[in-house]
């Protein structure tokens, strides 16, 4: 009884999170970046005006500058909550955000995807877009690559998701050991809140791949 309240409290502390964090998004997304976009749109229209080239240089170095705040906003506010999530689904709002992920570190990530999409409730595709987002983050951190793939396995009943890199890789039980699989306990706990199993596999030298595997009613509902 003890621990089912305890599951009750944790996943209501996580939706006031994410409500709060929905909320700081779109006020970064609506406030300061479109600000920027402006400012910089207004500031390339002076630079073609200028005819002094070290001014003119100088332009281009301000807007260049304007432009990477504008890409940093866009990430921390895709971070903080996918936007487009609710608007366009799971896969547009991954897809957003691996443009974002890219130009941040450099990493390429490859989606695929084997069998017929299914539409999914906005709960259950949030807690697969933070599993995946903590994935590539931490690919980022520690893999050591430049490319990762995401691959989507649809069945009538289930969604198989993987998350593979061909990076440095890690022993699992001395990362374990040591404490050192950042984000590993929040996609497991994340996953459990919806149903879903969640489970890692690593060898050095070799990769690492993070499963999510979900059960799917008919309609998309989570079980």
């Amino acid at each position: 009884m003890e621990l089912r309240e305890d599951f009750h409290v944790t996943n209501y502390m996580n939706q006031v999170q994410e409500e709060e964090m929905k909320r700081i998004a779109n006020e970064l997304h609506e406030g300061p970046g479109q600000q920027l976009f402006s400012v910089a749109t207004g500031l390339e229209f002076l630079q073609s005006s200028i005819q002094e080239p070290g001014m003119r240089e100088y332009a281009k170095e301000l807007n260049q500058l304007l432009r990477r705040t504008i890409e940093e906003i866009r990430f921390i506010s895709a971070e903080l909550y996918p936007i487009t999530l609710g608007k366009l689904g799971l896969e547009a709002a991954l897809r957003s955000f691996f443009t974002l992920y890219t130009s941040t570190f450099g990493v390429v990530v490859h989606m695929n995807r084997s069998g017929e999409r299914i539409e999914l409730s906005e709960n259950l595709s949030l807690a697969i877009f933070r599993c995946c987002q903590e994935a590539l983050i931490n690919i980022a951190a520690y893999a050591e690559v430049d490319e990762a793939d995401v691959y989507f396995t649809w069945e009538k009943k289930s969604l198989k998701i993987d998350i593979r890199d061909k990076g440095k890789g890690f022993d699992k039980e001395a990362a374990i050991a040591n404490h050192r699989l950042k984000g590993v306990a929040a996609m497991e706990q994340r996953m459990k809140q919806v149903g879903g199993e969640f489970s890692i596999t690593s060898e050095l030298a070799q990769g690492t791949t993070v499963t999510l595997l979900l059960p799917i009613q008919e309609g998309g509902m989570e079980r």
